[in-house]
């Protein structure tokens, strides 16, 4: 399917369509100490680690910044990535977005594996909420060495019951835009 766009010059242009996104490569986020991340995620979480670099220029834009880049694989072959910038400074959070909002939710495959993933990081002295019943899903809630808060999910919804979940899914959306912009209206 091409796509037709205006340009802002009014030219209309036909698009190629959208490629096939096959999977997470990984995901990457700051973090304080290499060592200290590399600890939580391979040694109490279990993810190996996978690839490291080290440089001291960005590739993408030149700039100079001395760091080591650290990723963790996971059985699918996607990773969590990890920057060390060498100044022992957090991400900091985004100060109008409440704590429970930015999280990486990784997936496990039953809620026996689910409590027990709890159990573990309980022991290590990780501080974790629930299992939380979301209905298709339990997951555990808890945060990392670098304030990152980490979800551990158990599928309890079969493909077939997805798939009915998903039926009206767009028309959903398009009710909570009505409603969020009568309340932003209101104030």
């Amino acid at each position: 399917m091409t796509t037709i766009t205006t340009t802002p010059v009014g030219q209309t242009t036909a698009l190629p369509p959208a490629e096939p996104i096959n999977g997470l490569h990984h995901f990457a986020y700051r973090c304080r100490d290499a060592e200290e991340t590399r600890h939580f995620y391979e040694d109490i979480l279990g993810l190996p680690l996978y690839h490291y670099i080290r440089a001291d220029n960005v590739p993408s834009t030149g700039e100079y910044c001395p760091y080591v880049h650290i990723f963790f694989r996971m059985t699918d072959g996607s990773c969590l990535a990890f920057f060390d910038l060498g100044d022992n400074l957090l991400c900091a959070p985004s100060p109008n977005t409440p704590a429970w909002v930015n999280h990486i939710a990784l997936r496990v495959d039953t809620i026996a594996q689910l409590e027990a993933m709890k159990v573990r990081l309980e022991g290590h002295g990780i501080e974790v909420l629930g299992v939380t019943d979301h209905r298709v899903f339990r997951s555990i809630y808890f945060f990392d060495p670098n304030g990152i808060r980490l979800e551990l999910c158990a599928q309890l919804a079969s493909e077939q019951q997805m798939l009915s979940e998903k039926k009206g899914i767009h028309e959903k959306i398009a009710a909570w835009s009505q409603e969020k912009a009568a309340r932003l209206a209101q104030k």
